[in-house]
């Protein structure tokens, strides 16, 4: 019985791993390291309403607090810029409420797939069949680069198509769209993002390519198992 679900099981793995890892790159980018070194990069456009680097450091970071903590919607409605005005007016709350909510579902979820993975890697090493677990790992690395490849292909072809399909799929109607005068395009312009999907297709490309190779090595290495000692052939040797 237990033979006849591994292969589910390690079907399973290799079709979760592709979102393991892209959701790891994702989280990545959620952490105040990825502002800090994106409005360093040469070439990232200055804010022609007047943020200098340190405004856009202190509410970016203010914004990536909001989205992982467990505050509400005032922690944003009750920021505002040197001038006395809101950091966000009604519509851009309203979205950050929305990206709020599926960046935590997302961290969910990662955690749940993580633990999956990390469970069913115990079950293989107590239940022997590490060769076939590392093999689905192996699977899932090649099947990570294939997508990662296309989500590149997309960004350098039409990536505003991308983003713009990413937000459809996400986010309801058009409350995704703002004036480049309001905060969340001062801050996070169309670059941020572009640099983003960027850095997040070389991680999973990279996290896919060694998952490929390290996978196959170690389902080769428990493939060689030493043979049990029913399986040796035992010769009957006559006394001279």
């Amino acid at each position: 019985m237990k033979n006849s679900l591994f292969p589910l099981l390690e079907w399973i793995i290799t079709f979760s791993l592709p979102f393991l890892l892209i959701m790891t790159a994702i989280r990545l980018l959620i952490t105040p390291l990825y502002p800090i070194i994106e409005y360093r990069m040469p070439g990232f456009p200055q804010d022609p309403y007047g943020f200098t680097l340190q405004d856009r450091l202190k509410w970016s970071m203010i914004s990536i607090d909001y989205l992982l903590n467990d505050a509400g919607l005032s922690f944003l409605a009750d920021q505002h810029l040197d001038d006395g005005s809101p950091l966000y007016n009604e519509r851009e709350l309203g979205h950050m409420q929305d990206v709020r909510i599926l960046v935590q579902r997302m961290i969910i979820a990662w955690w749940g797939l993580l633990t999956i993975l990390v469970g069913l890697g115990l079950w293989a090493w107590r239940g022997q069949w590490q060769a076939g677990f590392w093999k689905a790992i192996s699977r899932g690395g090649w099947l990570t680069i294939v997508l990662v490849f296309l989500i590149l292909f997309g960004v350098a072809i039409n990536f505003d198509w991308l983003f713009t399909n990413f937000h459809r799929i996400f986010f309801t109607g058009d409350t995704w769209i703002f004036l480049y005068s309001d905060t969340l395009i001062r801050l996070f312009p169309i670059r941020f993002w572009q640099d983003g999907f960027t850095a997040m297709g070389i991680f999973t490309l990279a996290a896919g390519l060694a998952s490929g190779l390290l996978g196959r090595h170690w389902a080769d290495q428990k493939t060689k198992r030493v043979p049990k000692v029913n399986e040796i052939d035992h010769t009957t040797v006559s006394a001279p």
